[in-house]
């Protein structure tokens, strides 16, 4: 089964974070109800990117580029967010 890499924008406060999955939607189910302790402070969630990787390790290469400086800029270009 595929792996996907997804970003998610906090409704509240604009925050961003990126994960990875093998069912997006179900895991943004996850984080709007609270089950996910580092997100659950800043719902609702709102998925702002999904990209479909493939095996986890490529998965989780892809999430830590997205993590960085680079990704971190392109992701709020998605979103809207202005840079700090």
């Amino acid at each position: 089964m595929d792996y996907w890499v997804y970003a998610l924008k906090s409704e509240k406060d604009g925050r961003v974070y990126v994960g990875m999955s093998k069912d997006v939607p179900s895991r943004i189910k996850q984080h709007n109800a609270g089950m996910s302790r580092s997100t659950k402070g800043y719902r609702p969630w709102k998925l702002i990117y999904e990209e479909k990787v493939g095996k986890r390790v490529s998965a989780r290469e892809r999430e830590k580029y997205l993590k960085s400086g680079v990704g971190k800029e392109f992701l709020k270009s998605l979103s809207g967010n202005k840079a700090p």
